[in-house]
């Protein structure tokens, strides 16, 4: 039995390029990592993302062995001077603090994409801030502001904490973060010049669980064997000890003695729950219960706030976006849509290009399907040109959907608006189904689709299906002739933003 200590990132890179995929965020992964038979990433997050992207991902024994809970690292002499030393923290008050004024300290965080303490810190920022008036506004800024203090990995943002006291290098330094109890208990741990408060939350943000895994690949009875050996020990009571020595709890949330446990912390911090399910064998929900949309979500508004890509956004305007949806009070599909439109436009950072399309049927010249409302275009200089077009998805009176010709085209200007560095996507929204007499045959578009795909001109195709006359089987023929593509259904159309987070936050799904 051999055992190497690899970011959990890196490892759950080399596993979805196994499964044909890419993680959102993590890039190709390395040729040097081999996928291993156990896995213990640091948390279920890392499963749960792998789950939604890679068909076949579904890990046996998954059982929690240890637990580290979410604590705002801050240096010492910061969190005395704001007489926060040892005690507990909301978000809902942190949140003041998260926006840049002159005076508090500078917030950091490690890229969520690729660090499980970061996607926690996210997760429960958006929490805290709900689904009110001006929560999006407020999510953004936090984000926004967050960015601009990233690190990529957890190593290089450690670095960025104070290394003397003196007023003018506190106020330089970082000086505050969300990592986890055991970041803070070993970096205090090498004596730094100045030390790390651990900052406890209430209510508590999702822990690193350390999920043992058993990989699907795994079907020899020596390995399954031994992997079971491994299981026991490491959820005995002599290892309970022997991870308290290295800064981590055991799965209750107690410690053993050898724990140094920071000031304030908690004697037991929350239990982690089971699996779905509750018995190990499948892996399923993460600690407190979370899925895997809720986690794609999260990397989406995170992507959408600080990534740079380019996008098209193609909007059905067929006849049928006039029916009413009776979870918006009967509000059209093409007002609800309208809505999550400008909803997902402001969370787009300055950094991103957008266009806007509008499909029906006999929309242009020679019967064509689509009319382009903007090009794609950078919102730094024409964010409000893009906002305007959005109260022109009206629904064209007795309009049918060409579909098949307007996913074609769209493609195709995608692909000859390519820009190297960025995330060149197009994203189409629909209810309904193809009907055009004047336009092409699913057999023709599929034939086309293939042959124009590029690898090294990458275009990613979403799909996101409205309300329930969604024709799943023809969309479903779509994503699968294009490589990386998406599908996604939102039955009740006031679901649309989520799932359009959700897309943003995978690089492959069928929702």
């Amino acid at each position: 039995m051999s055992v190497e200590s690899l970011a959990s990132a890196d490892v759950a890179s080399a596993i979805a390029g196994q499964h044909g995929v890419n993680l959102s965020g993590l890039g190709q992964p390395s040729g040097a990592i081999q996928v291993p038979d156990v896995w213990l990433p640091d948390s279920s997050t890392w499963l749960l993302r792998l789950q939604n992207e890679a068909s076949g991902f579904t890990p046996s024994k998954v059982t929690s062995v240890a637990q580290s809970p979410l604590v705002i690292a801050m240096p010492e002499p910061i969190s005395k001077q704001l007489g926060l030393q040892g005690k507990k923290v909301s978000w809902t008050s942190l949140l003041g603090q998260i926006k840049g004024s002159d005076g508090g300290p500078r917030f950091g965080i490690v890229n969520p994409a690729r660090d499980a303490s970061g996607l926690a810190a996210l997760m429960s920022i958006g929490s805290a801030i709900g689904a009110g008036q001006g929560s999006v506004s407020k999510l953004v800024d936090a984000l926004t502001y967050l960015a601009k203090s990233r690190s990529e990995l957890r190593d290089e943002l450690l670095e960025s904490f104070p290394k003397a006291t003196d007023e003018g290098t506190l106020l330089e330094s970082l000086g505050a973060a969300p990592l986890s109890e055991e970041d803070v208990i070993s970096y205090n741990a090498k004596r730094p010049p100045v030390a790390l408060s651990a900052l406890y939350l209430e209510p508590n943000s999702v822990p690193m669980d350390y999920p043992y895994s058993v990989l699907p690949q795994v079907v020899d009875g020596q390995k399954i064997s031994a992997a079971q050996g491994l299981l026991k020990q490491l959820t005995s009571t002599t290892f309970k000890n022997e991870i308290s020595a290295q800064g981590l709890r055991a799965p209750d949330g107690t410690y053993g003695s050898s724990f140094l446990a920071p000031a304030g912390a908690p004697a037991a911090s929350p239990a982690i729950t089971a699996p779905a399910g509750g018995s190990g064998e499948q892996g399923g929900s993460a600690a407190a219960g979370l899925d895997a949309t809720a986690v794609s979500k999260v990397v989406g508004s995170w992507n959408a706030t600080t990534q740079a890509g380019r996008v098209l956004a193609v909007f059905d305007v067929s006849g049928s976006m006039n029916r009413p949806v009776p979870t918006a009070n009967n509000a059209s599909r093409a007002d609800v849509t309208k809505a999550a439109a400008t909803t997902g436009l402001s969370l787009f950072s300055d950094e991103w290009a957008v266009g806007v399309w509008r499909f029906s049927t006999d929309m242009g010249p020679n019967h064509r399907p689509w009319e382009e409302l903007i090009k794609i275009t950078s919102l730094r200089s024409n964010r409000k040109a893009v906002q305007d077009t959005i109260p022109r998805l009206t629904p064209k009176e007795k309009g049918d959907t060409g579909l098949y010709n307007t996913v074609l085209d769209a493609y195709n200007y995608a692909k000859a608006n390519w820009k190297e560095g960025k995330v060149n996507s197009v994203i189409l929204f629909t209810d309904g189904e193809n009907d055009n007499v004047n336009g092409i045959t699913q057999e023709q578009l599929l034939a086309q689709l293939k042959k124009v795909q590029d690898p090294k001109h990458f275009v990613r195709l979403v799909l996101i299906g409205i309300g329930n006359e969604v024709n799943k089987d023809e969309l479903g023929a779509i994503q699968k002739s294009v490589r990386g593509s998406g599908l996604y259904f939102a039955p009740d159309p006031t679901k649309i933003t989520d799932i359009f987070l959700q897309a943003i936050g995978s690089r492959t799904g069928v929702e």
